[in-house]
C-alpha cells in the first residue's frame, strides 16, 4: 500500500513534480500532491507524498525534516489519519436572559425580575 507523508512549510510556488523530485533519492514516490488554493492557484503551504515502503518513508523523514527549501525549513512527518468530521460549526455563545443573569446585570442597569417580596 505505501506510507503517506505530510510535507509542511512549503513556499507558495511549490509544485507536485518538484516535491516528487525532492523525495525521489530516498525511494520510490508513488505520488506527490501539493494542496492548491482553487481561486489563486497558489500552494497552500503543504503537500502529501506517498512512498512505497516504511523504510523509504523513514529515510525521507530523517533526511528532509528541518531541511531548508526555498528559504523555509520543511516539516516532514508521517501523515495522521483524517478526522471523522461532523464538527457542527462553532459553539453557541452565552446569551439570552439566563446568560445575562449568570454573568451580571445588563449594561443599561436593568436587573430583571420585579420587586422582591
Amino acid at each position: 500500500m505505501g506510507v503517506k507523508l505530510y510535507v509542511g512549510n512549503l513556499g507558495r510556488e511549490a509544485k507536485s513534480e518538484e516535491i516528487a523530485r525532492l523525495f525521489a533519492p530516498y525511494g520510490t514516490v508513488k505520488w506527490a500532491e501539493v494542496a492548491v488554493d482553487p481561486q489563486s492557484g497558489a500552494c497552500k503551504g503543504f503537500a502529501f507524498v506517498q512512498m512505497t515502503t516504511p523504510q523509504e518513508a523513514r529515510m525521507a523523514i530523517a533526511a528532509l525534516n528541518g531541511r531548508g527549501h526555498e528559504g523555509k525549513m520543511l516539516k516532514v512527518s508521517e501523515s495522521k489519519p483524517k478526522g471523522r468530521g461532523g464538527g457542527g460549526g462553532p459553539k453557541p455563545r452565552p446569551g439570552g436572559p439566563q446568560g445575562r443573569r449568570r454573568f451580571g446585570p445588563r449594561r443599561d442597569g436593568y436587573r430583571g425580575g420585579g420587586p422582591r417580596r
